[in-house]
């Protein structure tokens, strides 16, 4: 007697059928998770960066004495923006100046990155040294500058009578083009320290292979630094460029403390004509209106240097 035995086919369960989509919109946990994250960064733009813009266009189409009744002008402040002499004259010296500091800013830049680029003896010293005046600011040095200058005991003029260049009475400040070489000079010794710490860290990323298989083909230091050092820094000389360019555009600070834009208006600057008529005409609508316009110019020029200098294939 067999026993026969029957085998069922095991039922199959049907494949769970996906949710459906909650909409094209929707946004899935890793987005919503990005979006929490970035939210701070773009509340903290809006309420420090647009509200405040966003105040200042309404000032801008204002006449705002700063004290007394605040009238709309519409774009009066803007057109008057033409036709004014003084401001004109500012925004030159401003580009007279910023055509002056901006080259040797890179030169001198690069010459103290070349320098203490390699790990040797001293190096160390010799880049605290010459970044310490970048840490020390502006500011100080403009002070320190107002001392030295001074005609009767400054060191400056010490110095220069002393080698027999001068009669030691030079009044540095008080001369529109002696004001300028000094500030100049002040402003690239203390911003070089910065362009040398970005190109020196630019260079010390250069594989050493490249230069070993340049001394191969008997390229001497002039080649290399032409044919590999420079080509592969282009990005970092080009944001130093902008760098140096946007605070040439922006100078305010030395020119205050060593000048206050005199004598006359010899050394004003562009911020320091913002400056004058906001807090010493009490123009603010004005003043506004300046100021935005300078924020154009400036976005723009930053816009054009980033396309001229970017990397090419």
């Amino acid at each position: 007697m067999s026993t026969r035995t029957e085998v069922r086919p095991r039922r199959v369960e049907p494949a769970a059928r996906p949710k459906a989509a909650r909409g094209r919109g929707s946004l899935t946990h890793p987005s919503r998770t990005g979006l929490l994250l970035v939210m701070p960064a773009v509340l903290f733009v809006a309420v420090f960066v647009l509200v405040p813009l966003g105040f200042a266009l309404v000032i801008s189409l204002t006449n705002w004495p700063l004290i007394g009744t605040v009238k709309f002008s519409g774009v009066k402040n803007y057109t008057a923006i033409v036709s004014d002499a003084a401001f004109a004259k500012s925004v030159l010296y401003t580009l007279l100046y910023t055509v002056i500091v901006t080259g040797p800013i890179l030169v001198l830049g690069y010459a103290l990155a070349v320098l203490v680029r390699r790990k040797r003896r001293g190096a160390t010293l010799l880049r605290t040294v010459f970044f310490l005046p970048f840490v020390v600011g502006l500011s100080t040095l403009s002070f320190v500058t107002v001392l030295e200058a001074q005609p009767d005991s400054g060191a400056i003029n010490i110095i220069l009578r002393t080698l027999g260049i001068t009669d030691g009475t030079t009044a540095w400040l008080v001369d529109g083009p002696l004001a300028t070489g000094l500030i100049c000079v002040l402003v690239i010794w203390g911003v070089s320290g910065l362009t040398m710490m970005l190109l020196m860290a630019g260079m010390q990323a250069i594989p050493r292979e490249y230069y070993e298989s340049s001394e191969l083909d008997g390229a001497g230091w002039w080649r290399q630094e032409w044919e590999i050092t420079i080509p592969v820094l282009r990005p970092t000389i080009a944001m130093s460029v902008i760098i140096s360019v946007v605070g040439s555009l922006l100078a305010f600070t030395q020119f205050y403390i060593l000048t206050r834009g005199g004598p006359g208006t010899d050394t004003t600057t562009v911020v320091q004509y913002i400056y004058n008529r906001a807090f010493v005409q009490l123009q603010l609508g004005a003043a506004t209106a300046l100021s935005i316009v300078l924020v154009v110019v400036v976005g723009l020029v930053t816009a054009a240097q980033f396309w001229l200098l970017r990397e090419r294939d």
